[in-house]
């Protein structure tokens, strides 16, 4: 346990003594602010147009949770990118050496490395609500919509959309160590989060089975555990969706499956 505890300590020393989590955490808090004010007054104003106009939308949006819930739904990839990077640039930087020398018992190293940044992943995600809440209330009450801010029910997709960044991030870490390239792990993170995944989400909307399959990729579960997304106003999506516990399980399970994958493929190689 003690040594576990010094690789901790390691750790957040080697977070905190970078500029880059700082610079990622500013980047962030302004493109999903600026995105939650966008969101804010386009869907607020498109709620109140067809409420005055008799021709209520197809499905119930409840417009405070789903304009903050970008913080999750736009900004998790600033979470993955964080996790990536703390595990790629131990190669990166040549760090990975005198690292194992000081935590020969690698799994350790790796536990260390997941439990930080998942506290970082919860961290980014606190930033990134304090952004959409502040930019996505001012959108709202432009368009004569209600902020929320005084229901359960928004403080609840808050919660939970925090939690999410954590897992995020977790998941970030078991890329990163299974793709010891740090530009191949940006690259595969970038592509497969705003590529590759919304066209797959989209494609889920044709047909009952491939929606259904929709519902267990990483940002189809994360919506759920968040309990709104952009993504339901955007699609008119009336599919079923994951219970908000099974969606937090299957981000457990894809963060679980990539660290363990990481650590059998990569982690437990020779090094230089």
């Amino acid at each position: 346990m003690t040594a576990l505890m010094q690789a901790v300590r390691a750790e957040v020393a080697k977070v905190f003594t970078t500029r880059m989590w700082w610079i990622l955490a500013i980047i962030m808090v302004v493109y999903v602010g600026f995105v939650a004010l966008a969101v804010g007054f386009g869907l607020g104003f498109t709620m109140k147009e067809a409420m005055d106009s008799g021709f209520p939308l197809p499905i119930e949006i409840d417009a405070a949770a789903t304009t903050y819930s970008s913080a999750v739904t736009i900004g998790y990839v600033f979470a993955v990118l964080i996790g990536a990077l703390s595990a790629t640039g131990e190669y990166r930087h040549q760090t990975v050496t005198p690292m194992f020398l000081a935590v020969p018992k690698r799994e350790q190293a790796l536990v260390a490395k997941l439990a930080v940044q998942s506290v970082l992943g919860m961290f980014y995600g606190i930033l990134a609500f304090i952004g959409t809440v502040a930019l996505g209330a001012i959108g709202l009450s432009i368009a004569g919509v209600d902020a929320g801010l005084g229901q359960a029910s928004t403080w609840l997709v808050i919660l939970r959309g925090v939690l999410a960044m954590g897992l995020w991030a977790a998941i970030g870490v078991g890329v990163g160590a299974l793709v010891r390239n740090q530009v191949a792990a940006i690259v595969i993170v970038v592509a497969f989060t705003q590529f590759v995944e919304p066209i797959l989400r989209t494609g889920s909307l044709i047909h009952p089975v491939a929606g259904t399959i929709g519902q267990f990729l990483p940002g189809g579960a994360s919506d759920a555990l968040v309990g709104a997304s952009i993504y339901s106003f955007m699609m008119m999506a009336t599919s079923n969706h994951l219970l908000w516990w099974a969606g937090g399980l299957v981000l457990v399970a894809y963060a679980l499956v990539a660290t363990v994958g990481g650590y059998f493929t990569s982690w437990r190689k020779d090094v230089t």
